[in-house]
Order: C-alpha cells, then sequence, then structure tokens
C-alpha cells in the first residue's frame, strides 16, 4: 500500500471502518508518522464525544414551564357505568365521604396526568436530538471516512487544537476542536469558509467536538474561527482565532 493511501486512512481506522489488513497498515504507519499518529488521537477522542451528543442538561426554565403546562393540560374524566355505582346509606358521614375521595382523585389525575404530558413531550423531544446525533454522525463519517479526505491542523488563540478534514467527492468538511475556552453567556464561535478572501457563514460550535461545517466547500482554500453573538453573524465581527488553509 502507498504511503499516499495509508494517510488517507486516518478518519476511517478511527471510526473502525476498516478492514483487518489495513488496520495493521495503519497502525505499523502511526508508530512512525508523528503527524498521523497525532490526527488518529484526535478523530478517535472526537468519535467518543459523539457518542454523548445527545446528552442535554435542562434549561433553567424547565420547572417553571412544567408547573404551568400541568395547569392547562386537559383530563380524561373517568369511565364510569351504572355497574360500578355502589349504594350505600345517606348519613352526613357517607355522603362527604365520596366528595373528598372524588377531590383526591382530581388531585391525582392533575398531577399525574400534568406528569405524563410533561414525559410525552420530554420523549419526543429526546427522540429528536437523537435522530439530528445520528444524522449528524452519518454526515461526519461519510467525510472522515472518504478516500479523498484529507486533514489539516492548527493551534487556536487560548490553548485550543483545531483539525479541519476536507473531502471533495463529498463537497463536504468536518471541523474538529479540543481544548476551546468556555464562553460567557450570549457568546459563541462560529466557523466560515473563506472564498478568496470573502467569509462565508459555516456554522457555529458551543463546545469542544466535531462537527460538520455549515454549506458545500465549494471554491473555498481556507476556513477562520472568530467569536460572535449566540445566534451567530452573517458577517465576522471579531478577530478570527484561527484562519487555516483548506488541504487541496
Amino acid at each position: 500500500m502507498s504511503d499516499e493511501r495509508v494517510h488517507v486512512l486516518t478518519g476511517a481506522y478511527a471510526l473502525n471502518a476498516v478492514a483487518d489488513n489495513e488496520r495493521e497498515t495503519v497502525e505499523r504507519h502511526v508508530r512512525q508518522c508523528r503527524a498521523c499518529a497525532q490526527e488518529v488521537q484526535e478523530l478517535t477522542a472526537t468519535a467518543a464525544r459523539l457518542g454523548t451528543a445527545v446528552a442535554a442538561a435542562p434549561a433553567p426554565t424547565m420547572k417553571r414551564q412544567v408547573i404551568t403546562r400541568i395547569q392547562t393540560v386537559r383530563q380524561l374524566p373517568p369511565q364510569v357505568t351504572a355497574a360500578d355505582v355502589v349504594r350505600r346509606p345517606t348519613t352526613g358521614r357517607a355522603r362527604r365521604m365520596p366528595r373528598l375521595v372524588l377531590a383526591a382523585c382530581v388531585a391525582a389525575a392533575t398531577t399525574f396526568g400534568g406528569t405524563a404530558a410533561w414525559q410525552f413531550q420530554e420523549a419526543q423531544q429526546a427522540e429528536q436530538r437523537a435522530q439530528q446525533a445520528v444524522k449528524e454522525t452519518a454526515d461526519m463519517t461519510r467525510v472522515l471516512a472518504a478516500t479523498d479526505a484529507r486533514s489539516v491542523s492548527s493551534s487556536v488563540k487560548g490553548g485550543a487544537r483545531a483539525t479541519v478534514i476536507v473531502s471533495h467527492s463529498q463537497n463536504s468538511a468536518v471541523f474538529l476542536a479540543s481544548g476551546l475556552p468556555d464562553l460567557p453567556e450570549g457568546k459563541t464561535y462560529q466557523l466560515w469558509f473563506d472564498d478568496d478572501g470573502t467569509m462565508r457563514p459555516a456554522g457555529l460550535l458551543r463546545r469542544d467536538g466535531g462537527v460538520v461545517m455549515e454549506g458545500d466547500t465549494g471554491k473555498a482554500t481556507g476556513m477562520g474561527v472568530t467569536v460572535e453573538p449566540a445566534d451567530g453573524s452573517s458577517q465576522p465581527t471579531t478577530t478570527p482565532l484561527a484562519l487555516m488553509a483548506l488541504p487541496s
């Protein structure tokens, strides 16, 4: 196997998507090639992070939203037939007891019904996040495992490390980062494609990990990373933390 072929297998190797003979070749190669060894380490770490991509902390407003929705969720009435009604003596105490029982049932139904509605909504949201994570992972895998995948790495201001993998056959690029400093509330990292000096938005990255850059690589010759408002910007508004030439 040629050295050029071994170099482009690092992405597939990190995803355990190579044949046994190719695996042995790559493992021998990375013991001698420092650049490929570092690339495999970074890609493997990113693949591991993807396994927890669907984890999400509850929003600070969740408790208030749950309390509000419990009060507005309509409950279905119980299905009672004539055979279910048992006549009791009509003493004063006997007349009061059904009302107390009914009140308790209404309270329980309201509580459990509201909880069920909330749990159902949470399950739907979790399923949507899982489906999105699966799609993102599949898109990333296609780029990393492409036979023409090429990568370039660079440092980022603040001590972080970044890698970009480009596949022209997939017309797509993946950005990986580790060691990114936490940003203040209302800020995010934004990625950009550099189209011969014109910066084109390519997605947001809120923390360490990997992401498929938004949009086609097209004729982009480079990419950049800036800090922008949480919803992103149409053009960079801060000095880039990193500027990298895309691998040809």
